[in-house]
């Protein structure tokens, strides 16, 4: 097949081109100027990752375990880059350079703007499409907060669908192919929560499809187009072989996984996983998206009823610009939110044109995905639907913060919108484009001019202030739900305009699609800028944020090993302590279950007390045994030199109990900790491990190193050691005099050894299997995945060339 510049290249560079264009002018102080955005839980994760990162760049080595966070984990959930992986490779490459992670936003449109093509969805109704799904509030709310691994996450779904699509449409290498290349990178953003919801995207495309297919195409089809796929995931799974096992391994000792008390239940509890539930009213801010009052702190001008309210009562000028740039002016039923979702009033009345105008089997698919996953956001206020899901579906327990299932919904929408716009310009029906029409328009128009008839405009918020200022907030509320409404009619007004001239013949395709383009790109743009504009750029907010207090200065002088408890940060809130020292406390959404247990059951109450005895002048240093055995030689109150305490109590690195005293649960013995002295007596669970007596004599770290622990002994009777490690089985091995020995769990949490009487040589090692047997397994696979696209592309053209 001789190609056409013109008509089968050109667009396709017009539209890349357009996306490259568009994230470099958003993004452009990033671009140009070097600079960074501002986002909290990168600067967590740089906090967490800082051990990790230094030794890679030393050594050039994954560190496989760190000690910098919650006493010590797995760092391969942190931060994880395989010798030999060719992942980032080509993601530098598809992406044309472009920096992360608005490199994401990019992929996220070209993918888009395939799978619409798929589809035989022309390329400039493509374009548009494409720019309302990666420029949509949630994903620039996401990105603005540090979630980058969830935008790379969403933002490949469109090149996961559009290999399933291609392969059903018997482009069986090609589509498995692509399959596999979506989901390689999907699964190496480790964000399974939205791996898991594009699983819930692909069963319903294909179970619809199947139904649609079964007689037309027959068994054979249907089943060589599911081969194909089955072997494009597994080569996917191939190519994250390495992060799987380590996951899957990882999975069931962490606070996803199994529980380890006896009166607590496996997963995340109901109420942390509905923590963040979209109201089922909320679901409107994707037709006008200051329907709640846009972001929990809101802007508001300086002719707002607040500003007026505030003026009346006398307030000093200050007070009030610091309450209108921040207002809270949500009122919606989250604990608080960025900013609303919303992915353009345009594509809701397209979507909603599609219940007249797209193919059957497009509506049954992709109406299906925007229901269920509205449903599912909604989460407990849907408590009989999304709490059964919550016990029956398979791994869904393991997931929170269920709002994210609307980066579903906002990727069906924008594909059902252009579906139905499509088949609406080949049939040239004006019926189902009023109607449609009419819907979106009218309902807007409603909420512009009667929205005080309908709500009250009453946020959680409230109860803090006064009522003068609560009747400014309700008036300020109900003035920005009417102006976006009114904006919102005004883009559904001029889009049905230009689709309505252009059906009755007036104006061709291309200033059609132009308009489109153009509305679209504004309405999202617009809104975006409140949430993500220059103030969000930086030049290095992470030398500020991390920048050396005279308190970390204070601790640094002391070159051995402990650990240090951040009283400012909070146990489970931050890891800005992380950073330096090897911290009690960080940030991680799967830290260990033991630990966590710990977190909940002893160590917050023993800084409670501890803070308040201190407060009143008596530092009771040994009332704090738990923190002692976790060596906590350092207690920061502050930033100055004068809020750093130093813990005369600490148990050190390695002891030897007095007393083994013996549990048979993991509940009795977390509650015993809380009152044994933990320097003189130490908890074993016999039930496991059997009955070990104490013993006397000394032990001494020599040398650590995150991955190795060297140790030497000297008993005088033979018995129990307790080490002040977290004790996680997979993976660590402990060899006396070089014989492999038993690693105990002690203490609940800690390592213990039996130690037989003499002067012993002790070296603990992290080894895990699931990371060193699937290194070269995973690049291999990568490379399959690589020459399948290469042997897809080529199939594919040389088919169309025999056709032809």
């Amino acid at each position: 097949m001789k190609l056409q510049f013109q008509k089968d290249i050109l667009p396709h560079l017009i539209g890349v081109l357009f996306f490259y264009l568009i994230v470099v002018l958003y993004f452009s102080p990033m671009v140009f100027d070097g600079k960074i955005i501002f986002q909290g839980d990168i600067l967590q994760w740089e906090g967490s990752a800082k051990e990790i990162l230094d030794h890679r760049a030393e050594t050039g080595k994954q560190l496989l375990w760190t000690n910098s966070m919650f006493g010590g984990m797995p760092a391969y959930f942190i931060s994880m880059e395989l010798p030999g992986d060719i992942t980032n490779l080509l993601i530098s490459i598809l992406t044309l350079g472009l920096p992360h992670p608005i490199n994401g936003l990019f992929f996220g449109m070209v993918g888009m703007y395939i799978l619409l093509l798929t589809f035989r969805v022309r390329p400039i109704f493509s374009i548009a499409g494409a720019i309302a799904f990666s420029f949509n509030t949630y994903n620039l709310l996401s990105l603005e907060a540090g979630h980058n691994a969830k935008i790379w996450a969403v933002c490949l779904i469109p090149l996961i669908l559009a290999g399933i699509h291609l392969a059903f449409e018997r482009k069986h290498l090609l589509g498995a192919a692509l399959l596999a290349l979506g989901l390689v990178l999907q699964l190496k953003f480790n964000h399974l929560q939205i791996t898991y919801y594009s699983l819930i995207i692909s069963v319903i495309y294909v179970a619809v499809r199947l139904i649609f297919s079964w007689k037309k195409e027959g068994f054979a089809s249907l089943a060589k187009a599911l081969g194909f796929l089955v072997i494009g995931a597994l080569l996917a799974v191939g190519g994250n072989l390495t992060r799987l096992a380590t996951a899957l391994e990882y999975s069931p000792y962490s606070t996803r996984g199994n529980a380890t008390l006896e009166s607590s239940s496996s997963g995340l509890d109901k109420d942390y996983a509905f923590g963040w539930s979209n109201g089922i009213m909320e679901s409107l801010t994707l037709i006008v998206p200051d329907f709640y009052g846009g972001g929990s702190n809101t802007p508001l001008s300086k002719d707002s009823a607040s500003e007026k309210a505030l003026r009346a009562q006398g307030l000093d000028p200050a007070q009030i610009n610091g309450f209108i740039k921040g207002a809270p002016t949500y009122w919606g039923d989250q604990p608080f939110t960025g900013g609303p979702i919303y992915g353009s009033v345009i594509l809701v009345f397209l979507a909603i044109l599609g219940i007249w105008a797209a193919p059957k089997e497009s509506l049954i698919s992709f109406g299906t995905i925007i229901i269920l996953s509205l449903m599912l956001s909604w989460g407990k206020n849907l408590a009989w639907f999304n709490y059964a899901l919550f016990d029956i579906l398979p791994g869904y327990n393991k997931f929170r913060a269920v709002s994210m299932a609307l980066g579903m919904t906002l990727f069906a929408i924008p594909v059902l919108g252009m579906i139905a716009l499509e088949r609406l310009s080949q049939t040239r029906e004006l019926k189902p484009l009023l109607i449609s029409g009419g819907i979106v328009a009218g309902l807007t128009l409603i909420l512009a001019v009667a929205s005080g008839a309908f709500f009250r405009f009453e946020g959680a918020a409230d109860a803090n202030f006064p009522d003068w200022l609560i009747t400014a907030l309700k008036a300020d509320r109900k003035a920005m739900l009417s102006a976006s409404a009114w904006k919102s009619f005004a883009f559904v007004a001029l889009s049905m305009g230009l689709i309505y001239f252009y059906l009755k013949g007036k104006i061709p395709e291309l200033i059609l699609g132009a308009g489109l383009i153009a509305l679209i790109t504004i309405d999202v743009w617009t809104i975006n800028r409140r949430y993500l504009n220059g103030e969000s750029f930086q030049g290095n907010p992470s030398r500020q944020y991390f920048a050396e207090t005279p308190a970390e200065k204070e601790i640094a002088k002391d070159s051995d090993y402990f650990r240090v408890l951040s009283l400012t940060e909070g146990l489970t809130q931050g890891a800005r302590t992380s950073y330096r020292f090897q911290s009690l406390g960080g940030y991680h959404g799967a830290k260990l279950r033991r630990y966590q247990d710990l977190v909940d059951n002893q160590l917050q109450f023993e800084i409670q007390d501890f803070v308040q005895k201190a407060q009143e002048g008596n530092f009771d240093w040994n009332g704090i045994g738990v923190i002692n055995m976790l060596n906590t030689k350092y207690l920061m109150a502050g930033s100055e030199a004068n809020s750093v305490f130093e813990n005369p109590e600490a148990n050190g690195a390695a002891w030897i109990p007095q007393e083994v005293v013996p549990v048979t649960s993991n509940q009795e013995e977390i509650d015993l900790l809380g009152e044994i002295d933990t320097k003189a007596q130490a908890t074993l669970n016999t039930e496991e491990y059997g009955s070990i007596n104490a013993g006397t004599g000394r032990i001494a770290l020599n040398e650590h190193l995150p991955n190795q622990l060297n140790y030497s002994a000297e008993m005088t009777q033979g018995g129990l050691a307790v080490f002040s490690e977290i004790h996680y089985p997979k993976g660590w091995k402990a060899r006396i005099d070089g014989q492999e020995a038993e690693i105990l769990r002690v203490n609940y949490l800690l390592r213990g050894l039996e130690i037989p009487e003499g002067n012993h040589e002790i070296v603990f090692t992290f080894e895990p299997s699931s990371y060193y047997s699937t290194k070269t397994p995973t690049v291999i696979f990568q490379y399959l995945i690589l020459i399948a696209l290469l042997g897809g592309l080529y199939s594919t053209f040389r088919k169309s060339h025999v056709q032809s």
